[in-house]
C-alpha cells in the first residue's frame, strides 16, 4: 500500500501567469519521467481558447480552423483523462495548488469556442443535422454550464479555504475561474439565437440563464480587477515574463460586452412573446428597449477593456526597456483576451455602423491572427526540443 502523500506546499512563486515555478510531485510515482504526465496541466486548453478566438474572428478561416481546434481539444482531453486515470491523486493536488487550479476553467472556455462555431457554421451555414443536431449542441452547452459553475464556485471556494494567496503575488489569473461563466453565457446567446426556431421556450430558458451567468461572472471579475489595480499601485508591475498576464483583464470585460450585446439582439428578435400574461414580455417595446440597454452596456465594457489595454501596453513597454521578455508556452494566454476584445469591437461596428469601430476592430483582429501565427510557430519549434513540456524551476 502506498503511503499517503503529504499536502502540497503552500508557498509558491509565479512565472508568466500560467505555470508555477514549482509543482509538488507525489513520491509514489516518477511523474518527472514523462513530459505529458507531469506537465500536461489544464492551462494547455488555453491553446484551444486562443485558436477558437481566432476562428470566431475570421470566418474566412472556417472550417479549417474549426477542425484544427476540435482535433486539439480531443487530443488534450484524451491526454488529460489518461493522466488523471494513471495518477488519480494528481487531481486533488492540482485543485489545491494556488496557481494551477485557476486554469481548470480553460477546459469549459475552450470547449465553448468550438460549440459556438459548430452552431453558427456547421448547423447554421451548412444546415447539418437539422433539429436533432441542434439539440445535441444544446445538450453540450448544458454540460459546459455545469463545468463552468463547478470551476467558478469550486475554485473560489478552494481559494478561500485551501490556498495561500497574497496581494503581492496576485495576478489577473484570479479571474480565470470566474470568466468561465461569462464565456459560457456568450455561447448561450449563440445557441439561443438558433434554438428559438425549434422551441421558443427552450431558447428563452437558455438566454435567461445566460443573463444570470454573465451577471455573476462580470460582477465578481470587476471586484477582482479592482484588487489587481490596487496590487499594481502598491507593488508595481509584475516582473519579467509575468507582465504578459496584464492582458488578461481584456477577457472578462471584452467577452462580457460581447455576451450582453448578443443577448440584447436575441431579445429584440423574439420579443414580444406571442403567448403568456406577462405585460413586460408581451409589450411591443420591450425587445427594442432591452437591446438598447445591452448595446450601451457593451460600449461601456469596451471602453473599460480599452483602458486595461492601455495599462497592459504601457506595462509591456516599461519592462521591455529593462529586459527582454522570453517566449514561453504561456504566451498562448495572450490570444484569447485580445481576440475577444477584437470580436467585441467588430460587433459594435455592425451595431452602430461605425467606421471607427470597424477600422480599429479590423486592425486588431489582424494583429491577433499574427500573434497566433507567431505563438503557434514558436510552440512547434519548442515541441521539437521538448522545451514546451518543461515547467520552469
Amino acid at each position: 500500500m502506498h503511503n499517503v502523500p503529504p499536502s502540497p506546499p503552500r508557498s509558491y512563486s509565479m512565472t508568466a501567469g500560467i505555470y508555477p515555478t514549482s509543482f509538488y510531485t507525489p513520491p509514489d510515482h516518477d511523474i518527472n519521467s514523462s513530459g505529458f504526465r507531469r506537465n500536461f496541466i489544464p492551462a494547455w486548453f488555453a491553446v484551444v481558447m486562443g485558436t477558437g478566438a481566432v476562428d470566431i474572428l475570421h470566418e474566412d478561416l472556417n472550417p479549417h480552423f474549426f477542425f484544427l481546434n476540435l482535433s486539439l481539444f480531443i487530443v488534450f482531453a484524451f491526454v488529460s483523462l489518461v493522466r488523471y486515470i494513471m495518477f488519480p491523486e494528481i487531481w486533488g493536488i492540482m485543485v489545491r495548488h494556488p496557481v494551477q487550479s485557476l486554469y481548470t476553467g480553460t477546459f469549459p472556455m475552450g470547449s465553448i469556442t468550438i460549440l459556438t462555431i459548430a452552431v453558427s457554421l456547421i448547423h447554421g451555414d451548412y444546415n447539418f443535422g437539422g433539429k436533432p443536431f441542434m439539440y445535441v449542441l444544446w445538450s453540450f452547452w448544458w454540460i459546459d454550464v455545469l463545468c463552468s459553475f463547478l470551476c467558478c464556485f469550486g475554485i473560489l471556494h478552494y481559494m478561500k479555504t485551501s490556498h495561500t494567496h497574497t496581494l503581492e503575488t496576485m495576478t489577473p489569473a484570479w479571474v480565470l475561474p470566474v470568466i468561465t461563466l461569462i464565456v459560457t453565457s456568450s455561447g448561450g446567446g449563440v445557441v439561443a439565437s438558433s434554438l428559438y426556431k425549434y422551441s421558443l421556450n427552450h431558447a428563452m430558458v437558455t438566454a435567461t440563464l445566460s443573463i444570470f451567468m454573465v451577471s455573476i461572472g462580470l460582477s465578481v471579475a470587476l471586484m477582482i480587477l479592482t484588487i489587481y489595480l490596487l496590487r499594481l499601485i502598491l507593488h508595481g508591475l509584475p516582473p519579467g515574463t509575468t507582465i504578459t498576464s496584464a492582458f488578461l483583464p481584456l477577457g472578462p470585460t471584452g467577452q462580457a460586452g460581447y455576451s450582453i450585446l448578443l443577448l440584447g439582439q436575441y431579445f429584440k428578435t423574439v420579443l414580444p412573446l406571442p403567448y403568456g400574461s406577462s405585460k413586460f414580455l408581451t409589450a411591443e417595446t420591450t425587445g427594442a428597449s432591452i437591446n438598447v440597454v445591452c448595446a450601451i452596456i457593451s460600449v461601456v465594457l469596451w471602453a473599460l477593456a480599452s483602458g486595461w489595454l492601455f495599462f497592459a501596453l504601457l506595462g509591456v513597454q516599461n519592462i521591455l526597456r529593462q529586459t527582454c521578455i522570453p517566449f514561453r508556452v504561456e504566451t498562448w494566454g495572450l490570444i484569447f483576451p485580445n481576440g475577444v476584445y477584437a470580436n467585441l469591437t467588430l460587433s459594435l461596428a455592425s451595431t452602430f455602423d461605425s467606421t471607427f469601430f470597424r477600422v480599429w476592430g479590423s486592425i486588431y483582429s489582424v494583429a491577433t491572427v499574427i500573434l497566433w501565427c507567431f505563438v503557434a510557430t514558436r510552440t512547434v519549434v519548442l515541441m521539437r526540443n521538448k522545451r514546451t513540456f518543461e515547467i520552469p524551476s
